[in-house]
């Protein structure tokens, strides 16, 4: 049975490299992955004065990750960092009911740049390491697509054979990790 997982998408680009991604992903790994694409758009700026009562875009994140049974983080880099919209999505995630803690999860990120977003994954590990979020993160497998629109087709399939290899088995950890994690 498919893992149940809550696929953040990190950029709130309508054409977003890693929405297309996350998309690819959806389609290729259905029988291992039931991924749920979540769109951050619609989650209000976070406040310490509507924190006990967050607001529907809010809680209706929070709820989709708290019934996930694990989590992708789809990463773009701006200005060498994560996204304001993922940082605030990570504030909601920090407060009212802690729904990341101990959830398997696993990051991803692309960029037209030859990085693949690396600068924007290790600002995110360090922001998720906080006690309030720390999930059980997949160790040693991280996936930096730099050149991401040279890889793609007009379909939005992955075309670039070492990229899907590397995908295929990154899957496959993930799959043993949270298994083991159980």
């Amino acid at each position: 049975m498919a893992i149940k997982v809550a696929a953040i998408i990190g950029s709130n680009r309508k054409e977003s490299y890693n929405l297309k991604l996350v998309d690819f992903m959806k389609k290729r790994y259905v029988d291992q992955l039931d991924i749920n694409i979540i769109s951050i758009n619609e989650v209000e700026m976070f406040s310490v004065d509507i924190e006990n009562n967050p607001p529907k875009g809010a809680m209706d994140f929070k709820l989709q990750v708290r019934n996930a049974e694990a989590v992708l983080f789809a990463v773009p880099e701006y200005n060498f960092s994560i996204p304001g919209v993922l940082k605030n999505a990570t504030d909601w995630l920090s407060r009212s009911g802690n729904d990341l803690v101990g959830k398997p999860t696993f990051i991803v990120g692309s960029s037209m740049g030859v990085l693949g977003s690396v600068r924007a994954q290790i600002h995110l590990r360090e922001i998720i390491t906080n006690p309030a979020l720390q999930p059980k993160l997949l160790p040693g497998n991280e996936v930096y697509i730099g050149a991401i629109h040279t890889k793609m087709n007009e379909q939005n399939e992955i075309t670039d054979e070492g990229t899907v290899t590397f995908l295929d088995q990154v899957v496959t950890n993930f799959v043993d990790f949270y298994n083991n994690a159980k």
